[in-house]
């Protein structure tokens, strides 16, 4: 089974795939470890392409972050799609203790500090930028669209029900 949990940053991508790989015992990997090198710089298109074809190449998974590569090569798409005003209430609430370190899922030298201007940025932009190309690409995957907010654990329950009735 390979899944790819996407949305915008701070929509809840990296915990919920945490929870869902425990339940369904699937490796889970994160497109920051490829997107992002030390010191908050970012990789080559090149590099990217490398680390994506590494990453949707293996027998399951379930990647979360956001990429054209891994939706197409995912069994089935999990679009965390919150509002733009809760994604800035948990990036707040998320990169506060890594202020000044970098988070588990990033590389080295990647203090929260020096990308807030930038994350910020991405949050808002996604719904022009990236929501309508990954509702394109869900027109043809299994999948969900979760536009309510609601408790990670009822989103596993969800999720693990959908992925036994559409994929055995």
């Amino acid at each position: 089974m390979k899944l790819h949990i996407t949305g915008n940053a701070g929509s809840g991508k990296t915990t919920l795939a945490k929870q869902l790989g425990q339940a369904l015992n699937i490796p889970v990997q994160s497109l920051d470890s490829v997107v992002w090198k030390d010191g908050w710089v970012a990789a080559s298109n090149e590099e990217r392409a490398l680390g994506e074809q590494k990453l949707v190449k293996q027998k399951q998974w379930i990647i979360e972050g956001v990429s054209k590569t891994v939706r197409d090569s995912a069994d089935y798409v999990i679009f965390l799609d919150v509002p733009r005003y809760i994604c800035v209430t948990r990036c707040i609430k998320r990169n506060l203790p890594y202020l000044f370190r970098s988070r588990p899922e990033l590389p080295d030298n990647c203090p929260e500090i020096l990308i807030i201007p930038r994350l910020f940025k991405i949050i808002w932009n996604f719904p022009e930028r990236a929501k309508p190309n990954i509702f394109q690409s869900m027109k043809q995957k299994k999948g969900v669209v979760i536009s309510k907010v609601v408790s990670v654990d009822d989103l596993v329950v969800k999720i693990k029900t959908d992925l036994s009735a559409c994929c055995g």
